[in-house]
C-alpha cells in the first residue's frame, strides 16, 4: 500500500450494476464513505439491458399482491434445482436474504417495487412456483433523472440498432435509476466513470485498496473497510473464456464490452479462490446479418431442428435450459451451428420471436445474409438449408400430430407453467402447415459468465486455503454464482448480485470482516 494514497474512502465498490450500485446505497446510508469505479463510460453494466427482475421469495413486493409462498417452500425448490453443486449455507443465505434489501429500499421513496408473475425455470420441479417469486423495480419516467439520464447506460435497442432513447425507464434501466437517483442524495457516495480496476493493495494480507485507471490517470485508493468486486463477468475476453473453457464467443456475449473481467483477474493475483469459471447464463440467440446471435426468447410458434433437420429440445423451455442443451449436443458433435428455427406463414416472413434483445432489422438484409430462407415446399426448404428432407418432412408431420393432440411426446413443450408463459396459458404447439415455409438461423448466447471468486455466506472472498481474505467481498458475475450449473429463475443473478452486494455492505458496516470462514 502506498504510503500516501490518493484518496480514501471507507468502501471501495468496483462496477456499476444493479447489484453494485445496491452495495454502494447500503454502505452509504449506513454511514460510510463509498467510491464507486466504473470501467466504461457509462454506469449500469449489465443490469442496463436486462428485464431487472430480482428472485426474491417471500418479499414485501410480493406479499402485497397476495403471492403465497414459505421460505421453506422455496428452500425445497432451491435444493432441488441447484443440489449441492455449492455449499448450503451460501443458498441459505441468498433464499433468507433475498426479502430483507426491498424492505431496507422500500423504506427511501426512492424505491418502489412490484410483482411481476414470471414462472419458476423448473416447473416440475418439488415446490416450483406457477407464477414465480420475480419482482421488478416500478417504471418511472426518464425526465426524473435529470442529468443523470446522461450517465445510464442506454438499452440495447438504443446503444445496439440506434433506436431512440425511450421517454419511460423500465426493468433494468428503472432499478439502475431508481439506485442512482437515491446515491445522488447520499453525500458521503462519490460515482466514477472511466474508472478500471485491475490491481488490489494488500497489507499482510488484507485488502486495504485499490489501484484504479481513472481517466487514464493511475490512482492508488485507500479503502478502510473494505473493496467490494461486483463488476460483472469476464464474457468480453476471449483469452479467458478459452482459458476456462467458456462455450462461445464474446460476439455473442449480451454484457457490456468493458466486462472484461479485470477486477476478477486482480482478485485472483490477491489469492482468491475460483469456482464455476467454465460457466455463464445460456440462451438461443438468433444470428444477425452482423454475425452476432441475441438472447432471444418469447417463442410464438416454430420449432428448432439440427443439421439432420430433426427436433433436439423443447423451445419452450426457459433459455438457459435450452442453451445448456445446444451446447451439450455441440459438445458431443450431435449436432453444428447454425440450427434453424422452422416456422409457417401464418404471422409472415418474419420469425416468431417477440423478444431479440437487440432489434430486427430489415428482412432483405437477413435473406441476404443466408440467415432467413422461404419455400413453397418443406423439401425446398431443406435444400435451401442443407438438411435431409425426408428427415425436416417427417419431424414437422410428427410435430404437427403433437399440435394437434395438444401432447408433445418428444420433449414435453408445454408441461410446465414457463411453456405457456408467452401463450396467456394456451398451448405453445402451434403447427407448421401454412405455406410458404421458413427457416431462420439461430446460434448460442449468453447472459454474462458466472464464475468468479469463491464467497462465504457474508460475501467475504476465500482464499485458495478456504480462509477469508480480509477486506475483499465479492457479488454478482464477479463472483461464483449461488446458483451453481442452474438458473432456477427469473431475477437470479440480479437478485443475487444484490443480495450479497448488500450483506457485503452492512458486513463492513459492522467490521472489517477478519474472522475465518466457517
Amino acid at each position: 500500500m502506498a504510503n500516501t494514497p490518493d484518496h480514501e474512502c471507507d468502501v471501495l465498490v468496483i462496477g456499476s450494476g444493479g447489484g453494485a450500485l445496491t452495495g454502494a446505497y447500503t454502505a452509504a446510508r449506513e454511514g460510510l464513505s463509498v467510491i464507486v469505479a466504473e470501467a466504461s463510460t457509462h454506469f449500469g453494466g449489465t443490469t442496463a439491458y436486462s428485464g431487472g427482475g430480482m428472485w426474491f421469495p417471500c418479499n414485501a413486493a410480493l406479499t402485497r399482491e397476495g403471492h403465497h409462498d414459505t421460505l421453506d417452500a422455496a428452500r425445497t425448490y432451491f435444493r432441488a434445482v441447484v443440489g449441492n453443486r455449492t455449499p448450503t449455507a451460501l443458498q441459505d443465505a441468498f433464499l433468507e436474504g433475498g426479502a430483507p434489501p426491498i424492505d431496507y429500499l422500500e423504506a427511501d421513496t426512492d424505491f418502489k417495487f412490484m410483482a411481476f408473475p414470471w414462472p419458476d425455470y423448473f416447473g416440475s420441479a418439488p415446490q416450483a412456483h406457477a407464477t414465480g417469486r420475480h419482482i421488478m423495480a416500478k417504471p418511472l419516467k426518464a425526465e426524473k433523472l435529470g442529468t443523470l439520464r446522461d450517465t445510464l447506460r442506454p438499452p440495447l435497442g438504443t446503444e445496439r440498432a440506434d433506436e431512440p432513447l425511450p421517454d419511460g425507464l423500465f426493468g433494468g434501466q428503472a432499478l439502475l435509476a431508481r439506485l442512482l437517483l437515491a446515491l445522488s442524495k447520499q453525500p458521503r457516495a462519490d460515482l466514477r466513470r472511466n474508472a478500471v480496476c485491475d490491481e488490489l493493495l494488500l497489507t499482510d494480507g488484507a485488502v486495504t485498496g485499490a489501484v484504479i485507471t481513472h481517466d487514464g490517470t493511475r490512482r492508488h485508493i485507500r479503502a478502510h473497510r473494505g473493496v467490494l468486486i461486483a463488476a460483472g463477468g469476464f464474457e468480453h475476453n476471449q483469452q479467458m473464456r478459452d482459458q476456462h473453457g467458456v462455450p462461445g464467443t464474446t460476439r455473442d456475449a449480451m454484457g457490456p464490452p468493458s466486462n472484461q473481467g479485470l477486477a476478477t483477474l486482480a482478485g485472483i493475483t490477491a489469492g482468491a479462490d475460483t469456482d464455476l469459471m467454465n460457466e455463464a447464463w445460456w440462451s438461443p440467440g438468433i444470428t444477425h446479418p452482423d454475425g452476432t446471435s441475441t438472447f432471444s426468447l418469447w417463442f410464438t410458434g416454430g420449432i428448432f431442428v439440427d443439421d439432420q433437420g430433426e427436433r433436439f429440445v423443447n423451445e419452450s423451455a426457459a433459455y438457459d435450459r435450452i442453451g445448456r442443451r445446444i451446447l451439450s449436443r455441440l459438445a458431443d458433435e450431435a449436432m453444428t451451428l447454425p440450427y434453424w428455427m422452422i416456422y409457417d406463414d401464418r404471422a409472415g416472413e418474419r420469425p416468431p420471436v417477440q423478444s431479440t434483445s437487440v432489434p430486427l432489422g430489415n428482412t432483405q438484409d437477413y435473406v441476404d445474409a443466408g440467415l432467413w430462407h422461404t419455400a413453397d415446399t418443406l423439401d425446398e426448404l431443406a435444400t435451401k438449408i442443407g438438411v435431409p428432407a425426408e428427415n425436416l418432412a417427417r419431424t414437422v408431420a410428427r410435430f404437427n400430430t403433437f399440435a394437434e393432440s395438444g401432447t408433445d411426446e418428444d420433449y414435453g413443450r408445454g408441461d410446465e407453467p414457463f411453456d405457456r408463459a408467452f401463450t396467456g396459458g394456451a398451448s405453445p404447439l402451434v403447427p407448421i402447415t401454412k405455406g410458404p415455409f421458413h427457416a431462420a438461423a439461430f446460434g448460442i448466447s449468453d447472459l454474462g459468465t458466472k464464475g468468479g471468486l469463491r464467497t462465504d455466506p457474508r460475501a467475504r472472498v476465500l482464499n485458495t486455503e478456504g480462509d477469508v481474505i480480509p477486506g475483499l467481498y465479492a457479488a454478482g458475475n464477479s463472483m461464483a454464482a449461488v446458483s451453481g450449473t442452474t438458473y432456477p429463475g427469473g431475477g437470479n443473478p440480479i437478485g443475487a448480485c444484490m443480495v450479497f452486494s448488500h450483506l457485503a455492505a452492512l458486513d463492513m458496516a459492522q467490521h472489517r470482516g477478519e474472522a475465518q470462514a466457517s
